[in-house]
This record gives C-alpha cells, structure tokens and sequence, in this order.
C-alpha cells in the first residue's frame, strides 16, 4: 500500500479511536467508586428494577430476531426483499420516542383505540382502569421495542442479501439446495439463514442493548414504580447529591455488565447448543412441502400489521397535533385547533438546534466513512469495528458519562461544539454499519477498467464508484440524520440543558398533560427524518438516460 494513504488512515484512525477510547475511559473511572456499588446493592428498587431491565430488554430483542428471521425467509424465496425495503424507510425514520408517544396515546386507557371502540363497551367504567400503558409488567415497552427494533434488523439483513456478491453466491446455493429436493423455504432455513445470520451479529448486538439499557422510551411507555434500571440510573444522575449521582454511574455499570454477560450467554448458546440442534434437525428432518406450508401460513400476516401499526400511530399524533376539546369518549374532537403548531412555531429556536446537529453530525459521520472505507486496510478495519462500536453497545446512561468526562476535560461541556461531538459519535457507527455492505462489496473490476482507459484515482471516485454508490452513500447520511434528530440523553447531559432540540421538548411533555403540543413535537420529531430519507430517495433515484434519435 502506498504510504500516503497508509498516513491519512492512520489519522482517521487517531481521528475516531482517542475520543472514543477517552470516553470510554472516563466512564469506567466514573462507575469506579467502591462506595456507590454498595449503595447500589442495598438500594430496595434495584432488584426489582434489574429484572424489568433483563425482562423487556430479552423479551425485545428475542422476538424481534425470531419476527425478522421469519420474514426474510419469506421475502428471499419469494425475491420481495426489495419491495420489503421500500416500506422501512418511514418505519426506520420514526424515532422511538415519537413512536413511544403515539403509542401511548393509541393504546392508553383513554386513548383513541379505546375510543372507537366505546359505543359497544358502554357497560364499563370510564375510562376503564387497565394498565395499558406502564403497565407492571411491561409489556408496553416490549411491544414498542420489538416494533422499532424490527425494522432496523430487516434493513440490515436485506441490505447484507441485496450485496451484489453475496445475491449471487446465496442464490446460487438456495437453487442447488432445491435440486437436492429440499423446498423453497427449507433451503432457505439450512442455507441461507446459517450463513446470514453470523453476519448480522453487531446489529444484534445493538438492539439488544438498547433493549436493556433504553431510557427516553422507558420514559414514555415503561413501568413506572420502579423503571427499568436505565430510567432509574438516569433519574440518579440527575440528582445534585454527589452519592446519588455516583449511585446513577454504578447504575450505568452494572448495566455494562449486564450487556455484556447476555452477549457472552448469547455466544455460548451459539456455539454450544444452537449449531448442534440446528446440525441435528438438518440430518434427521424430513425434505418436502410441508415445511413450507408452515412457514408460508406463519410468515404472511406479520408484515401488514406492523405496517398498519406503524400507520395508526402516526395517524394518531397527526390527529393529536391539531385536536382541541376532545371529552372522552368521543371518537373525534368536538374543536380542531393550529394552537400547538403556534407554539412550536414560537421556539423554532428548538428546530434550528435539531436540524443544525443533524446535518453537521451526518455529513461528519459520512465524510469520515467513506475515507475510512476507501483508505483502511481490511485488518484495520477489523480492529477498529469493536471501538468503533462501542457507543452502540454501552448502556447510554454509561456512555454519556464518558462523552461528558471528555467535554468536561476539553472545556466543551455546555458549549454547541460538544453536543456536536456527543451526536458524531453516536451517529458514526450507525453510518458505518449502513454504508459498509455497499462499500466493501463494490466490484473491484470497474477500477481496473477505469485506470486501463487512462482515468486516475480521484477521477475514478467522482466520475465511477460515487455516483454508483450515491444511493447507498445518501441513505446512510439519512440514517445519521435520523440517529441526530432522535438523540436524548446526550442532549440533555452534554449540552447542560441549554439547547433545546425536538427530541428533548417531546419527551419532557410525554409526561405532561398537554396532549396537542406533545403530539406536535413528536409528529416533527418524525417528519424530520422522513425528510431525511424523502431527500436521500430523491438524489439515489436510478439515472434515466434519453435515447438520441
């Protein structure tokens, strides 16, 4: 490899590993107080919220992979994967909290659901008094998670089977599979899925430490006596009292912990129990149609009801951001109202902060991608992931201490420029991990083309692979400007509560009363990342070409 680019690698590497590694240093220093641990262990609300945090986070995560699994098999034998993906930009630009909230006014007891529902159950109390929402059990929060959380697993996965080379290769298999006489969908179980599924580790990884660690949705639609642990490790970092904040940071480690021994069970289930069972019930079961049958009948209704979900909740916020008067149980309100917007319009402060970072930390994110992908060496690359990923797979209660260790040491806590950095860093690894599959799987010959017609480097990117690749590179922008817009936490902790963003103003009212300018800010809160992806559909759109005559 010529050193010039060896040099700027390396300077990327630098680039992104010292903040990253100072971070994660400030926050181990942050979890190591003796004292906090002990205080921990003797708090009464830490059992019980543990077990809500190992509850939704491993229920989550679990059915989403089961639920992703079943339709990819349906969507690859039936070659609909690229249809399937038309439908996950919109799910994937709802940011959970928006989503959280719209749920919340769906499914609570006074909630638009229940009032449609109202003329045929006049004999109940009104409201009715069932825990839909915050429930004790929290099964609110494990149906909001799988449903956010399933989108990205599909993107990803499809992303990974859309590869050029991999399309090929898998095909190829899946059709050799089917001449040996197993079915459509059996090939896809033995072949397929083994080979795919190793692939979609990191992405599995993420979802389920969000499931265990999620505070802004917890917020919104968790248990609330006790919250999940992450909630509670918030709530005590909040806190003044410097035991109590300490108390929050030992929270935070614990839940690192937790993170990491149920990928390490995970691994071992793996290894030790699920290649061997899968390796049995590959030789002893029996090839035919039947198999099909089963997976055809268990596959089709999951995906339109998702998307009907996804399309009820939006609709709701929409209804809510203009809802005036609105006595329950009617089923409409009784007076349409522009006051919410009004009021939004009033603090369009808020909405230069969001729209500011998001385009700043995704165009950094993406700048900084596409050199790394273009200038690291394979094995460079390979030591980097782990690092890299690092703000994905830690607690964010946990993470934000360090990033905020880190702007407290280069006095940038508070300031614009620290919360930029807080949300590079948060988006970066979700850039990376959606521009990797159609970088590194670009056809090497168009290069050797390009330099035998006399073309040099830099003319071969912007003239070849860019514009082959704009689609890629503009969804992965989109996917950075969504992560921006949906942050939270850093927000609150790194910019010391003096910029406002739509997140942050829609998450504080959730737990208010006004119910208009809460569905107001969450319905911008998704329309800005509809926004996004529209805008990254618009400049990947195929290039037409017009026939001379």
């Amino acid at each position: 490899m010529p050193r010039p680019r060896t040099f700027f690698a390396a300077g990327l590497f630098l680039m992104v590993a010292l903040p990253l590694a100072a971070a994660a240093g400030w926050a181990l220093l942050a979890v190591a107080d003796g004292a906090a641990w002990q205080a921990l262990a003797h708090h009464p609300l830490t059992r019980p919220a543990l077990g809500y945090s190992l509850w939704t986070g491993l229920a989550s995560t679990a059915l989403a992979w089961l639920a992703c699994a079943v339709l990819l098999s349906q969507g690859f034998v039936r070659r609909s994967l690229a249809r399937t993906l038309k439908a996950m930009p919109v799910m994937l630009a709802t940011p959970h909290a928006a989503f959280a909230i719209g749920l919340v006014f769906l499914l609570s007891p006074s909630g638009w659901l229940l009032r449609l529902v109202s003329p045929w159950l006049t004999g109940l109390a009104w409201p009715p008094p069932w825990p839909t929402v915050q429930d004790p059990w929290g099964l609110g929060l494990v149906a909001a998670l799988v449903a956010k959380e399933l989108p990205f697993l599909l993107w990803t996965a499809a992303t990974q089977l859309l590869r050029g080379d991999v399309q090929q290769r898998l095909g190829a298999e899946h059709t050799i599979a089917q001449t040996l006489g197993y079915s459509p969908q059996r090939a896809f179980w033995h072949v397929v899925w083994p080979q795919l599924a190793p692939r979609m580790a990191w992405p599995l990884f993420a979802v389920l430490a969000y499931g265990l660690t999620v505070v802004d949705m917890a917020l919104v639609i968790g248990p609330a006596s006790p919250p999940p642990l992450a909630v509670l490790a918030w709530q005590w970092l909040q806190d003044a009292d410097p035991a109590t904040n300490a108390q929050g940071a030992a929270a935070g480690g614990l839940l690192a912990l937790v993170v990491a021994a149920s990928a390490a069970v995970a691994v071992l289930w793996r290894h030790a129990v699920a290649k061997p069972l899968w390796a049995r019930v590959r030789n002893q079961g029996q090839r035919g149609r039947h198999s099909a049958r089963a997976h055809r009948f268990a596959v089709a209704p999951l995906l339109w009801p998702l998307l009907a979900l996804y399309g009820a909740v939006l609709l709701a916020l929409a209804v809510g951001s203009v809802a005036g008067v609105w006595p329950f149980p009617q089923a409409w309100p009784q007076q349409w109202s522009l006051g919410a917007w009004t009021s939004v319009w009033a603090s369009r402060a808020t909405l230069g902060h969001t729209l500011g970072l998001a385009v700043c930390a995704s165009t950094l994110a993406l700048a900084w991608a596409v050199a790394w992908l273009e200038l690291a060496p394979p094995t460079w690359h390979t030591v980097m992931r782990p690092l890299l990923y690092l703000p994905l797979v830690l607690p964010a209660v946990l993470w934000v201490l360090g990033v905020y260790g880190l702007a407290l040491h280069t006095h940038l806590e508070g300031r614009w420029a620290g919360l930029l950095l807080a949300h590079t860093l948060a988006a970066l690894p979700y850039v990376v991990l959606a521009l990797s599959p159609a970088y590194l799987g670009f056809d090497p010959r168009y290069a050797t083309v390009s330099a035998s017609l006399g073309h040099g480097p830099w003319r071969f990117l912007w003239r070849v692979k860019w514009p082959l690749l704009r689609r890629a590179l503009a969804a992965s922008a989109a996917v950075g400007f969504a992560v921006s817009v949906a942050q939270y936490v850093p927000t609150l902790y790194i910019g010391a509560g003096r910029f406002a963003t739509v997140t942050t103003e829609a998450v504080t009212l959730a737990s208010g009363g006004q119910r208009s300018l809460t569905s107001a800010y969450a319905w911008l809160q998704f329309i800005l990342p509809v926004g996004g992806f529209a805008l990254a559909a618009w400049v990947g759109r195929p290039r037409r070409f017009r026939v001379a005559r």
